[in-house]
């Protein structure tokens, strides 16, 4: 009895040279990079990954920059290039559908996306605004000053309320924390009007998304295929490239250990990731090396969709094991070392010129390196890349609509919850002492000074959720405290992790 090739019990098939390509779901964590010029055939590599995932029980979450991803919501059609295609590989070809969920930070084509001012953290705040250190600085004691004081900060005008807050109370701040300094003050001010003009205040607020929800297979078993609708989101490319590196962040704050499983829980697809990387700081890229190296760990695979691999830093590119590089172009300085450095990445394959190949890939073609069952590299091969089983294109936004119907989460997140918070309680103080009336200090009583780790951001009190760099160092700080035990080493780890649990 002949074994289907689409179906090979622990594998997702990738398409074909001589012999069928697969890549192993038990190394499906081990994090990838999918890359080409436009054109390529990216996207679909990207949808027949996703299905494959899918299929296995594995929730995929993919950012949809153009739309053409959101045809995984619908059965496929067997159009000319997808059949013929089909018979060059000896596949026999059939239409499937998968269960999508659409969301949409700004809450338009999807089940809004939400995070709290505090899971942001004042870092990826920091990146966001685009702050200078002094900025960033005044940001982090305005975190401070919050936490202490009991000020719940959810939404954007929380976060103009405590700015203006330790404005107003600069001079007595001055002694503990330092300098804040009006213009300072206003810079971030005017910053947070450009992101609330840009409509980041929808996505700031509650009810925040619950990270446990991207992980839940379908009651079939098959995983859900999690889109993010991002062609308006990709418009504020800081804001897009943030945003999902906080939603990282989350998955390895809140997910637990459970080392190398049969297959992932999680796969997410970071597409146009050079967005991630350009500009950012040194901090901020080693948190990033940090996450990817650890976040296996907890069961999630991350996949970077680029034009060129060089748009990677080495120490990221260095822990992606399946890899499918699409054509790239050679006309400039810079493509040519990328088409270098692409093909120095790959193992050597006698039997093929690496670099010659990558111009010369015709679409649906790609080189392909996947992690074999001793988790090492294979060598390179030439492949013709398997069509997907769902609607090569976009779907109509009456299709779109029909699919949120349906969603086992509507109703979760549709609508906001504006519950007490920073904004109200400083506003109630100012009306006590308006009127007169005693206001009590609401402080939060003896915790000691955080010690600043050296990503620069001053750490969130007890029941709050790690933020970036907090994630990143929270399994080694926590060894730490348990080696040492002692108060002093506690207080020491919670500085670094700020939380401990």
């Amino acid at each position: 009895m002949s074994v289907d090739p689409q179906n090979v019990p622990g594998k997702v098939l990738v398409g074909k040279a001589e012999d069928f390509i697969y890549l192993l779901l038990k190394y499906g964590n081990r994090h990838g990079l999918i890359a080409g010029a436009t054109g390529g055939g990216k996207t679909v590599t990207l949808q027949t990954l996703a299905e494959g995932f899918a299929n296995a029980g594995t929730c995929v979450f993919a950012a949809d920059v153009k739309g053409d991803l959101s045809g995984v919501a619908m059965p496929g059609e067997e159009k000319p290039f997808i059949a013929k295609r089909a018979r060059e590989l000896g596949l026999a070809w059939e239409e499937n559908q998968f269960r999508a969920v659409f969301w949409d930070v700004f809450g338009e084509k999807g089940h809004p996306v939400r995070a709290t001012v505090s899971e942001m953290g004042p870092l990826l705040l920091s990146r966001i605004l685009e702050l200078n250190d002094v900025q960033e600085g005044v940001l982090n004691i305005a975190f401070r000053v919050a936490d202490e004081q009991g000020l719940a900060l959810l939404d954007l005008k929380d976060l103009r309320a405590i700015l203006a807050y330790v404005s107003d109370q600069a001079a007595e701040l001055q002694p503990r924390y330092g300098n804040v300094s009006a213009a300072s003050v206003g810079a971030i001010q005017r910053q947070l009007l450009v992101l609330e003009n840009q409509g980041a205040e929808k996505f700031f607020g509650e009810p925040a998304l619950d990270i446990t929800d991207l992980i839940q297979p379908d009651i079939d078993g098959r995983g859900f295929i999690h889109i993010l609708k991002a062609e308006k989101l990709i418009l504020s490319p800081n804001l897009y490239a943030t945003f999902l590196f906080w939603l990282l962040s989350e998955l390895f704050a809140r997910l637990p250990e459970v080392g190398d499983l049969d297959k992932p829980k999680l796969v997410f697809f970071f597409d146009e990731a050079h967005f991630l990387f350009d500009e950012a700081p040194k901090p901020l890229l080693r948190a990033i090396e940090q996450l990817v190296r650890l976040i296996r760990s907890k069961g999630v695979g991350v996949y970077f969709v680029t034009q060129n691999p060089i748009d990677v830093p080495d120490v990221v590119l260095g822990q992606l094991g399946n890899r499918v590089q699409h054509a790239l172009r050679a006309f400039t300085p810079r493509d040519q070392k990328a088409v270098k450095v692409a093909a120095e990445t790959f193992r050597r394959n006698p039997a093929l010129d690496t670099e010659a190949a990558i111009t010369s890939l015709k679409v649906g073609e790609a080189l392909v390196s996947m992690l074999d069952e001793s988790g090492s590299p294979t060598m390179v091969e030439q492949v013709r890349i398997a069509p997907p089983a769902t609607r090569v294109g976009p779907i109509t936004d009456a299709e779109l609509t029909q699919v949120q119907e349906s969603s086992p989460l509507k109703g979760k997140y549709d609508t906001a919850i504006d519950r007490e918070s920073a904004f109200e309680i400083l506003q109630a103080r100012a009306q006590g002492r308006a009127s007169g009336a005693p206001v009590g200090a609401q402080q939060d009583g003896g915790l000691l000074s955080h010690i600043g780790s050296g990503l620069g951001e001053l750490f969130k009190p007890q029941g709050r959720r790690m933020s970036l760099g907090q994630a990143a160092l929270r399994s080694a700080a926590t060894s730490a405290a348990r080696a040492v035990g002692s108060a002093i080493a506690k207080e020491i780890v919670r500085g670094i992790t700020g939380v401990m649990k």
